[in-house]
Protein backbone atom coordinates (compact mmCIF):
# COMPACT_ATOMS: atom_id res chain seq x y z
CA UNK A 1 0.00 0.00 0.00
CA UNK A 2 1.32 3.61 -0.70
CA UNK A 3 1.81 5.75 1.84
CA UNK A 4 0.50 9.09 1.84
CA UNK A 5 3.61 11.24 1.29
CA UNK A 6 4.42 8.64 -1.59
CA UNK A 7 0.69 9.42 -2.79
CA UNK A 8 1.05 13.61 -2.85
CA UNK A 9 4.54 13.80 -3.79
CA UNK A 10 3.30 14.07 -7.55
CA UNK A 11 0.24 17.12 -6.16
CA UNK A 12 3.15 19.13 -4.57
CA UNK A 13 5.62 18.62 -7.10
CA UNK A 14 2.58 19.98 -9.81
CA UNK A 15 1.83 23.01 -7.02
CA UNK A 16 5.25 24.12 -6.99
CA UNK A 17 5.79 24.21 -10.30
CA UNK A 18 2.65 26.15 -10.93
CA UNK A 19 3.67 28.13 -8.56
CA UNK A 20 7.22 29.10 -9.90
CA UNK A 21 5.58 29.35 -13.50
CA UNK A 22 2.73 32.18 -12.16
CA UNK A 23 6.31 34.06 -10.42
CA UNK A 24 8.40 33.56 -13.62
CA UNK A 25 5.20 34.52 -15.68
CA UNK A 26 5.09 38.24 -13.14
CA UNK A 27 8.72 38.24 -13.57
CA UNK A 28 8.40 38.35 -17.25
CA UNK A 29 6.10 40.81 -17.19
CA UNK A 30 7.61 42.84 -15.23
CA UNK A 31 10.86 42.87 -17.44
CA UNK A 32 8.89 43.42 -20.47
CA UNK A 33 7.40 46.53 -18.90
CA UNK A 34 10.63 47.65 -17.98
CA UNK A 35 11.86 47.12 -21.22
CA UNK A 36 9.39 49.11 -22.67
CA UNK A 37 9.65 52.09 -20.03
CA UNK A 38 13.55 52.21 -20.37
CA UNK A 39 14.77 50.88 -23.54
CA UNK A 40 13.84 52.51 -27.25
CA UNK A 41 14.76 50.85 -30.36
CA UNK A 42 15.78 47.61 -31.40
CA UNK A 43 16.58 46.53 -27.72
CA UNK A 44 12.96 47.09 -26.66
CA UNK A 45 11.56 45.50 -29.70
CA UNK A 46 13.08 42.01 -30.29
CA UNK A 47 13.83 41.71 -25.99
CA UNK A 48 10.24 41.91 -26.24
CA UNK A 49 9.78 39.25 -28.31
CA UNK A 50 12.21 37.08 -26.77
CA UNK A 51 10.00 38.07 -23.41
CA UNK A 52 6.38 37.26 -24.90
CA UNK A 53 7.81 34.15 -25.81
CA UNK A 54 8.77 32.90 -22.45
CA UNK A 55 5.87 34.11 -21.36
CA UNK A 56 3.36 31.88 -23.56
CA UNK A 57 6.23 29.63 -22.27
CA UNK A 58 5.45 29.99 -18.60
CA UNK A 59 1.80 29.82 -19.36
CA UNK A 60 2.29 26.12 -21.33
CA UNK A 61 4.15 25.48 -17.69
CA UNK A 62 1.29 26.65 -15.55
CA UNK A 63 -1.15 25.26 -17.45
CA UNK A 64 0.40 21.78 -17.97
CA UNK A 65 3.22 21.30 -15.23
CA UNK A 66 4.20 18.07 -16.17
CA UNK A 67 5.22 19.53 -19.46
CA UNK A 68 8.65 18.82 -20.47
CA UNK A 69 10.66 21.81 -21.38
CA UNK A 70 11.47 20.59 -25.03
CA UNK A 71 7.73 20.37 -25.35
CA UNK A 72 6.77 24.01 -23.77
CA UNK A 73 9.53 25.51 -25.66
CA UNK A 74 7.96 24.09 -28.50
CA UNK A 75 4.92 25.21 -27.88
CA UNK A 76 5.67 28.49 -27.27
CA UNK A 77 7.42 29.33 -30.34
CA UNK A 78 4.31 27.65 -32.01
CA UNK A 79 2.20 30.15 -30.76
CA UNK A 80 4.62 33.26 -30.86
CA UNK A 81 4.78 32.26 -35.08
CA UNK A 82 1.44 31.51 -35.28
CA UNK A 83 0.55 35.05 -34.09
CA UNK A 84 3.13 36.40 -36.16
CA UNK A 85 1.89 35.20 -38.87
CA UNK A 86 -1.92 36.34 -38.16
CA UNK A 87 -0.03 39.76 -38.70
CA UNK A 88 0.06 39.14 -42.60
CA UNK A 89 -4.10 39.57 -42.35
CA UNK A 90 -5.53 42.75 -41.09
CA UNK A 91 -7.44 41.36 -38.18
CA UNK A 92 -4.67 41.83 -35.32
CA UNK A 93 -4.19 45.36 -37.19
CA UNK A 94 -8.20 46.15 -36.33
CA UNK A 95 -7.98 44.79 -32.96
CA UNK A 96 -5.36 46.83 -32.24
CA UNK A 97 -6.85 50.21 -33.13
CA UNK A 98 -9.94 48.97 -30.66
CA UNK A 99 -7.51 47.92 -27.29
CA UNK A 100 -4.16 48.20 -26.28
CA UNK A 101 -4.52 45.24 -24.89
CA UNK A 102 -4.88 43.37 -28.07
CA UNK A 103 -1.90 45.68 -29.46
CA UNK A 104 0.06 44.20 -27.01
CA UNK A 105 -0.80 40.38 -27.25
CA UNK A 106 -1.71 40.55 -30.91
CA UNK A 107 0.87 43.00 -32.91
CA UNK A 108 -0.25 45.18 -35.90
CA UNK A 109 2.48 44.21 -38.46
CA UNK A 110 4.21 41.25 -39.42
CA UNK A 111 8.52 41.71 -39.08
CA UNK A 112 10.12 38.03 -40.20
CA UNK A 113 13.30 38.94 -37.74
CA UNK A 114 10.88 38.32 -34.47
CA UNK A 115 10.65 34.77 -35.55
CA UNK A 116 14.57 34.70 -34.48
CA UNK A 117 13.86 36.50 -31.49
CA UNK A 118 10.54 33.95 -30.75
CA UNK A 119 13.54 31.05 -31.12
CA UNK A 120 15.94 32.97 -28.96
CA UNK A 121 13.10 33.12 -26.15
CA UNK A 122 12.02 29.51 -26.53
CA UNK A 123 15.63 28.62 -25.88
CA UNK A 124 15.98 30.64 -22.78
CA UNK A 125 12.82 29.58 -21.80
CA UNK A 126 14.10 25.73 -21.98
CA UNK A 127 17.28 26.41 -20.80
CA UNK A 128 16.02 27.88 -17.30
CA UNK A 129 13.37 25.21 -16.94
CA UNK A 130 15.79 22.42 -17.94
CA UNK A 131 18.48 23.89 -15.24
CA UNK A 132 15.85 23.88 -12.80
CA UNK A 133 14.82 20.85 -12.99
CA UNK A 134 18.34 19.26 -12.85
CA UNK A 135 18.76 21.66 -9.37
CA UNK A 136 15.34 20.18 -8.03
CA UNK A 137 16.21 16.25 -9.02
CA UNK A 138 19.67 16.99 -7.11
CA UNK A 139 17.98 18.31 -4.52
CA UNK A 140 15.43 15.70 -4.21
CA UNK A 141 18.51 13.17 -4.69
CA UNK A 142 19.91 14.32 -1.69
CA UNK A 143 16.86 14.26 0.61
CA UNK A 144 16.91 10.19 0.08
CA UNK A 145 20.77 10.09 1.24
CA UNK A 146 19.50 11.45 5.06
Amino acid sequence: MARISETHDGDVGQIRTRLLAVGAALLTVVAGLGLRAGVSGGVAKYGGDALYTILIFTIVVLVAPRVTPLTAAGSALAVSCAVEFLQLSQVPAELSQRSDLARLVLGTTFNALDLFWYVVGAVVGWLVHTAGGSLSSRRGAGRGRR
